[in-house]
């Protein structure tokens, strides 16, 4: 009887993320534990404090105005993002005389950090949300670029060849040849873009905002409410959860033949 059962554990390890989640309990657990009998600080509340400032400040609808904030910059900044890198990111890969004229300029500014394009452009663009977005889309840019046309690059180039005898388009060759191969390239940069995306939307509303999680939890303390900082990281969290499981989720569908292919689940 105790054989069947520990293969069934290990079935359910193996193929869910339950243990993922006990774990996510326990140190949530040791958190409550440690910050009622061992870490007496105001810096440490108790877990049951943040639900409680958590759900206060979603009653009144605070989290969810600073959330909408931050989601509209970040989505149009990385929205900007996307457009501008596949495409480019296509054109550089098709066309060997642009990859030449650009791709010592994408190589010379893709290693400077987004934080530190801010003093410019608060300097052109001022200190408005039109600032935060441009600083996400120069942020989250470079990664979908790389990607996209690596992933043109890497296409063999005896396809091309065959395209050509089959007499297709430049537009055709893009839609049935170029645009399936490089997918998983392509959407494996905007992945990565993503994730940036919301660290530069959480930076630029941390350094000069009114509203946005970032300014929601900046102001919380600088006002010492403890509890709402760590309810707005632990939203930040969820949120950062939220947005990468639905793009796997996109992702899944959009490269079926690709996941089912390479035996990822």
């Amino acid at each position: 009887m105790s054989e069947p059962k520990t293969s069934r554990l290990k079935t359910v390890l193996r193929d869910s993320r339950l243990s993922g989640v006990a774990l996510i309990v326990l140190l949530l657990a040791f958190w409550q534990f440690s910050a009622m009998y061992f870490v007496h600080s105001p810096t440490w509340p108790t877990v049951t404090r943040i639900f409680e400032a958590w759900f206060e400040n979603i009653a009144d609808g605070t989290l969810a105005t600073h959330l909408f904030a931050t989601l509209w910059r970040q989505m149009l900044g990385y929205g900007l993002a996307v457009l501008l890198g596949i495409a480019l990111g296509l054109a550089m890969g098709y066309y060997k005389a642009l990859y030449n004229l650009f791709e010592p300029l994408v190589e010379t500014l893709r290693p400077i950090p987004g934080p530190a394009y801010l003093p410019l452009l608060v300097l052109f663009v001022g200190i408005g949300s039109e600032m935060k977005v441009v600083l996400i889309l120069v942020a989250s840019l470079f990664p979908i670029l790389l990607n996209t046309y690596s992933g043109v690059r890497s296409i063999d180039r005896v396809q091309f060849d065959t395209a050509r005898t089959l007499g297709l388009t430049t537009l055709q060759t893009f839609r049935e040849l170029v645009v399936p191969a490089a997918s998983p390239q392509i959407l494996t940069g905007m992945r990565i873009s993503l994730a940036i995306s919301l660290i530069l939307a959480i930076l630029g509303e941390m350094i000069v905002s009114n509203d946005g999680l970032g300014y929601f939890v900046l102001l919380a303390q600088r006002t010492f409410k403890v509890p709402d900082m760590y309810a707005g990281i632990f939203t930040l969290a969820l949120l950062g959860y939220v947005l990468n499981r639905l793009f796997l989720m996109i992702e899944s569908r959009l490269i079926r033949w690709h996941t089912e292919s390479s035996g990822r689940t």
